[in-house]
């Protein structure tokens, strides 16, 4: 990573990070040699890998056109990783050209690079918040200065709940972020899942477990329970290729094999309590 002599507080070189491994899956280089033994692990384990991150990115493209087609100016991105090809505030801007992003993740090094990249963007902001510390996150000065929660608001969780166990905790934050937003809002989620290849998954969560970030794996049923309250767009809880192709995309033969489901939800007038 460059200027890895000059680490800030909180940036630990030997411990692999969940935002600097997929940033190596990616091709970045905001990274250290501990993340990239990982990605290379997780590859030998999972060969389509590369594959399975480019269709997730490509479904983030997706739902936040999806988003701003809706007339949506504004997004959070609930950890929203190191910045890659294709930043949400440059495809929402492709369809609106005033739209805001706040950048969400808990990982110092996500932040640092993501506030590096984006410099004085006047409407993009980045802070340091956990997702499933809700309050902190919405209530930060930063974010209110620049989104509106009385209007609609895409809320991205994009490959990030995998790493948060079944919990209150979790289910309580996952309510906060809904009834926060203004009718109209939209929540997009991928994560992911194991059901095609049970083995293969097996080894990768025990992969993750031992970098001291948890991975978990959910079925179809519980990817959907997560949109509690929304109202789920069509086709609902898919396949990440599965969801909205644009033409030409290059769709796998066997979509589980993405092992990745994926959903966009609308809020509705009265979010039930």
């Amino acid at each position: 990573m460059p200027g890895d002599h000059h680490l800030p507080t909180g940036i630990d070189p030997n411990r692999p990070s969940a935002a600097r491994i997929y940033d190596a899956f990616l091709g970045g280089n905001h990274n250290f040699a501990a993340d990239r033994a990982v990605a290379d692990r997780a590859r030998e384990l999972v060969p389509e890998l590369p594959g399975i991150v480019q269709a997730n990115r490509a479904f983030l493209r997706r739902a936040v056109r999806f988003a701003a087609g809706r007339g949506i100016r504004q997004f959070l991105d609930l950890g929203s990783g190191i910045p890659a090809n294709g930043n949400v505030h440059e495809v929402a801007r492709e369809v609106q050209p005033e739209a805001r992003v706040a950048y969400v993740d808990l990982d110092p090094t996500a932040v640092l690079h993501a506030r590096e990249i984006l410099g004085a963007d006047p409407r993009t902001v980045v802070i340091q918040g956990d997702l499933q510390r809700p309050e902190a996150v919405l209530t930060d000065l930063h974010l209110r200065g620049l989104l509106d929660l009385g209007e609609p608001v895409c809320v991205l969780m994009i490959a990030v709940l995998h790493f948060a166990p079944d919990s209150a905790e979790l289910t309580a934050a996952l309510r906060h972020y809904r009834d926060a937003v203004a009718p109209g809002s939209c929540l997009a989620v991928s994560h992911a899942t194991g059901t095609a290849r049970a083995e293969e998954m097996e080894r990768f969560v025990d992969l993750y477990n031992r970098t001291g970030t948890p991975l978990v794996p959910r079925d179809r049923r519980r990817v959907e329970a997560l949109f509690d309250g929304w109202d789920l767009v069509e086709p609902g809880v898919v396949h990440s290729t599965e969801w909205h192709p644009d033409p030409g995309d290059d769709v796998p033969g066997d979509p589980a094999a993405t092992l990745t489901y994926v959903g966009v939800g609308t809020r509705p007038q009265a979010a039930p309590r």
